[in-house]
């Protein structure tokens, strides 16, 4: 059976990240379910309008349980996987679907993001991308002299 490799970028989660352990060949496995929604633009003009594109991806083992723990609504990821066909036969008629299982998960929220998404607490704004944010105030904390050990104390 033939994979297809799918892109999909810039998308948030529409909910959180549904996770359960399966039986596999050597015992338990982690299986999480995400569904990440994409938006883009399309049409000139007056005529251009935005369009929404939503996929079930299904993550396995420990990047499953890294999702389940780190990723919230709303969360900004990038997903590649691969699409395969899922058609099964049903009361003697044949279903047809679709699965997709990502590989790899970028995951664009910085920590503190990340973290007050998931606690649903003040500075989330997942209507913006991380590139649509304002850029955090510069550090207030001297660069480290390069002659300078690590450990000393500055």
């Amino acid at each position: 059976m033939a994979n297809v490799s799918v892109i999909q970028r810039h998308a948030h989660l529409a909910g959180a990240v549904k996770l359960e352990f399966v039986n596999g060949r050597e015992g338990k496995i982690a299986k999480a379910v995400l569904t990440a929604i994409s938006n883009t633009r399309r049409g000139s003009g007056e005529a251009r309008e935005e369009e929404s594109t939503a996929i079930q991806w299904t993550l396995w083992g420990k990047q499953a349980e890294n999702a389940a723990e780190y990723l919230g609504k709303g969360s900004h990821v990038n997903i590649v996987g691969r699409l395969r066909n899922n058609n099964y036969e049903k009361d003697g008629e044949t279903v047809y679907g679709m699965a997709f299982t990502a590989e790899e998960i970028d995951y664009l929220d910085s920590r503190a993001e990340s973290e007050a998404r998931r606690n649903g607490g003040p500075g989330v704004d997942s209507g913006t991308s991380s590139a649509e944010r304002p850029a955090p105030a510069a550090s207030t904390r001297k660069p480290r002299n390069a002659r300078q050990p690590a450990h000393a104390d500055a």
